[in-house]
């Protein structure tokens, strides 16, 4: 364990100097393909640091904030898109970059003929929510101490259960490391990006997707993949078979960075067992749309027809 954290150690150190080269020499450099060519080494970096670690969760977490986030915010930056275009100081520069992080956006000045009592009437529900939130962080505990009670009886379990129960685990998980992290990072000025928002009431495919789970990555993926593949697609194929297709391209490069993970973490060939759940897991999203959009337009339709 002591060799792992000074590997560890030595990992960020170099994330951390990369990205203060991406701030002090990558941002002079003109917007547009100079400044990625530039940025071609720091994201071949980022894809190969998290091999020098071995531990699940280390290897886990790495991945995710240098090999995923980092590089995804980094290519944005590259055009002068995304969050790294507003920090004006190295320090949030690297945070947002590293972190799953946002620079709180400062409150509108007031005026000196304001009067308005709002600030004064949501102090208690901000005190209600603050609550609430508290309440569910002390479910979220019982019930990750109640699921690792369980895996002492895992022999006894169906293979598919244990499975499901390993999906719950990684859920109660990350949502309490969130939360606990929350804290600490308004200290300094910094909100979380939201992760998950209450998977389990997703009325649909496309809700659970792209309004309640794994919103980090949805928020990251939307502008590098799915907003350029249906600009450019477009073009060529119209508006809507652009955005089906925006849609697939967005979960087809969502399954390659979980095949990817996985490699990092056995090692082992893929399977692109991974990449083709993503892929049908967008194919169903796209079925979706275009089924809401033609309920849409038979409403429409029948509508114009009662008006008759």
């Amino acid at each position: 364990m002591e060799g792992e954290i000074k590997n560890l150690t030595k990992v960020w150190i170099l994330a951390i100097t990369c990205l203060s080269y991406c701030y002090l020499i990558t941002s002079r450099i003109p917007k547009g393909f100079l400044r990625l060519i530039s940025l071609l080494p720091i994201f071949y970096l980022f894809i190969t640091l998290p091999l020098s670690l071995s531990s699940f969760h280390l290897t886990v977490v790495t991945y995710f904030f240098l090999t995923w986030l980092a590089n995804f915010k980094l290519l944005l930056f590259a055009f002068g898109q995304g969050p790294l275009s507003q920090p004006n100081k190295l320090f949030h520069f690297v945070l947002v970059a590293s972190l799953p992080i946002k620079i709180k956006p400062n409150p509108p000045p007031k005026s000196k003929n304001d009067t308005n009592p709002s600030p004064q009437i949501s102090n208690p529900i901000q005190k209600s929510h603050q609550v609430s939130n508290s309440i569910k962080l002390v479910i979220k505990i019982v019930l990750l101490v109640m699921l690792l009670l369980v895996y002492d009886y895992r022999q006894y379990l169906h293979h598919h259960v244990i499975l499901a129960l390993y999906c719950c685990h990684l859920y109660i998980e990350l949502e309490i490391v969130l939360a606990m992290c929350a804290t600490p990072a308004h200290i300094f000025g910094f909100e979380l990006e939201p992760q998950f928002n209450e998977p389990y009431l997703a009325t649909s495919i496309q809700d659970f997707w792209g309004r309640r789970w794994n919103l980090m990555v949805t928020n990251i993926l939307r502008p590098t993949v799915y907003v350029p593949v249906q600009h450019i697609s477009s073009l060529v194929v119209g508006r809507q078979r652009a955005q089906l297709l925006g849609v697939v391209a967005t979960f087809v490069v969502s399954g390659l960075m979980h095949e990817a993970l996985y490699y990092y973490l056995t090692c082992m060939s893929p399977t692109w067992e991974v990449t083709g759940f993503f892929v049908v897991q967008g194919v169903c999203v796209g079925a979706e749309i275009l089924v809401k959009k033609g309920l849409v337009t038979v409403a429409i339709a029948l509508d114009g027809f009662g008006g008759r």
